[in-house]
């Protein structure tokens, strides 16, 4: 995120000695974006981070395509995959471009015996079902049904449910995640105009340093390969940290929706972008307030991305048969709309309690075999009255 937080115990100046109460110094890491061009941190740790003792044998997670061209409107139905207890292997890869990775998740339970690092990608990890808390080095974020959770690459990190009852919809991002641009000033300071602001983050607080040595399996990924790490400390043995690279929350329910006199184009829903695609939240909001305005979009022809839509909640002005953690895909080269009569339909409506998540990728998606087995295959022909 673009602005200074600082979490803990930190030297008065950077790149200079900073003693434990023994006399031995903590060991500084620079963790930093773009070579050494971008946004960065430092950390304080109580032990080197490089104390690997040992290396296993790594495994591919790579998603397997079914269908590599698609020119198919369709849609997933994600809370037909079958709920794992680990969190890693309940991830299921649905579609995939080199820009950005979908995923679906139901894990039961909470990571205790291994952390996890993606060593590529940053993550956004949308909270669907459940609770609990995302633990890193930079502290802990308490999270809850809407909440996004923003994990920048190379982040050790656990998730503690709340409870078995969990779904999540990821994001992997091969570029940084980031706060739209048009809503940033020059200092990277979120505008007036902005639908969020600063005060609406979830910011991870350091309440523990975790001063521990022994075997702690880290599995890191990398190209999609699995990595199995074993340290010698404790992943979380932080004293403190500043800077402007570390993980955030922010809840789709304090996104502040923008609304027009006629339908408004999906844009104004943007939450974040990375490079290549943008993620969007469709919230409750007033309609269209023109007296001759129809509140359902308009028939759109994709003409340079796809566009995928993760239903989370309420009900849907332009859609029937709409179910929860419902993935549609309309790829680019095709026209989608409204389905029959539903634009007559929203004719008066003043308002819609729709909850969505939105991702709109300017390469063609692939479908993974995971997908297939989740599909509606009469999707497409949901318009034919």
């Amino acid at each position: 995120m673009a602005f200074y937080y600082k979490q803990g115990q930190i030297p008065a100046k950077r790149h200079t000695q900073f003693r434990k109460p023994d006399g031995n110094l903590y060991a500084e890491e620079l963790v930093s974006t773009e070579g050494f061009s971008s946004l960065y941190s430092l950390v304080y740790h109580c032990n080197a981070p490089t104390l690997v003792k040992e290396i296993g044998e790594a495994y591919s997670i790579a998603p397997k395509a079914a269908i590599e061209k698609n020119l198919q409107n369709r849609s997933f139905l994600t809370f037909k995959t079958t709920p794992e207890a680990d969190y890693l292997k309940s991830r299921v890869y649905v579609l995939f471009n080199k820009d950005v990775y979908l995923a679906a998740a139901a894990p039961q339970k909470s990571m205790t015996d291994y952390f996890f690092k993606n060593a590529d990608a940053d993550e956004v990890i949308f909270i669907h079902e459940g609770s609990g808390v995302l633990k890193t080095v930079y502290g802990q974020i308490e999270f809850e049904y809407g909440d996004y959770l923003v994990i920048p690459r190379g982040t050790i990190y656990q998730l503690h449910f709340a409870t078995e009852n969990n779904r999540l919809f990821i994001t992997e991002s091969f570029s940084p995640i980031r706060p739209p641009k048009r809503y940033l000033n020059q200092y990277g300071q979120l505008m007036e105009h902005s639908p969020y602001c600063e005060r609406d983050i979830k910011l991870p607080l350091l309440k523990e340093t975790f001063d521990e040595k022994g075997d702690f399996k880290v599995l890191i990924k990398k190209e999609d390969m699995i990595f199995p790490y074993t340290y010698a400390a404790h992943p979380f043995d932080a004293v403190g940290w500043d800077g402007f690279q570390y993980p955030y929350g922010f809840s789709i329910h304090n996104y502040e929706p923008i609304t027009g006199r006629v339908h408004m184009p999906p844009p104004i829903h943007q939450t974040f972008e990375g490079h290549n695609f943008v993620i969007c939240s469709f919230v409750p909001r007033l309609y269209d307030y023109h007296p001759l305005s129809i509140p359902a979009p308009y028939n759109h022809s994709n003409v340079d991305s796809d566009e995928v839509l993760y239903y989370v909640d309420g009900d849907f002005m332009s859609r029937k048969h709409v179910e929860r953690g419902m993935i549609s895909l309309h790829p680019k080269g095709i026209p989608h709309g409204p389905h029959p009569g539903m634009a007559e339909k929203s004719i008066g409506k003043t308002e819609t309690k729709e909850l969505a998540v939105m991702i709109d990728p300017f390469y063609p998606l692939q479908i993974t075999a995971a997908a297939m087995q989740m599909e509606d295959p009469s999707y497409y022909k949901s318009w034919v009255e």
